[in-house]
């Protein structure tokens, strides 16, 4: 009997406590192994479409940059295109004044030319003609004079030519040219019974 105590001491001391430092839950269970699998799994799936957004976003500038330069050279083109129509279209509009005068002059119920010849028969011969203007049945006419009589008897001739409804001096002033004579305007309205 005294042999087999050392056995069984023996036995004992082969039968080592097992110590294990590791939690019996698995990593995966726990809070910190939750957030490592997501981090490891979504996060990256997370940052390869960013990278990709970044990416599409580097390429797409390289195309922008070219329709932005196409775009401009367009701008460019189209601006040179009209400076060099703007000259036409100051002589097209002034063309299309010119018309519409020459046109308000045609559909006048008298010829210009006539009442020019009357007005131009009338004038005393110290007056000088500046500028007649025909415009809706009447005319203004600018002259100078030397004096007051002078525009007085051209006023006088105008009515006695009776081709005319109405005379009357619309303005009368020193000349700044010349304080010798007088710039005066007429304003003469037609009779209404003249044909063309």
């Amino acid at each position: 009997m005294i042999g087999n105590k050392p056995q069984e001491k023996y036995k004992m001391s082969s039968q080592k406590p097992e110590i294990n430092l590791l939690s019996q839950k698995s990593f995966e269970d726990t809070t910190i192994g939750r957030i490592m699998a997501w981090i490891l799994t979504s996060f990256r799936i997370i940052v390869i479409i960013t990278e990709i957004i970044v990416m599409v976003a580097f390429i797409s500038r390289f195309w922008l940059d070219s329709k932005n330069t196409d775009l401009d050279e367009q701008i460019q083109n189209k601006q040179a295109i009209i400076a060099a129509s703007s000259t036409f279209e100051q002589e097209f509009k002034n063309t299309q004044a010119r018309l519409k005068a020459l046109s308000e002059i045609i559909s006048q119920p008298y010829k210009p030319s006539q009442v020019f010849e009357v007005i131009t028969k009338q004038i005393t011969p110290d007056s000088i003609l500046t500028s007649v203007n025909f415009q809706n049945g009447q005319a203004e006419i600018a002259g100078t004079s030397p004096n007051e009589k002078d525009i007085q008897q051209f006023i006088i001739n105008l009515f006695s030519s009776n081709y005319f409804d109405n005379v009357w001096l619309s303005d009368i002033s020193t000349s700044q040219q010349n304080s010798n004579l007088l710039v005066y305007k007429l304003v003469i309205k037609y009779k209404a019974s003249q044909n063309k």
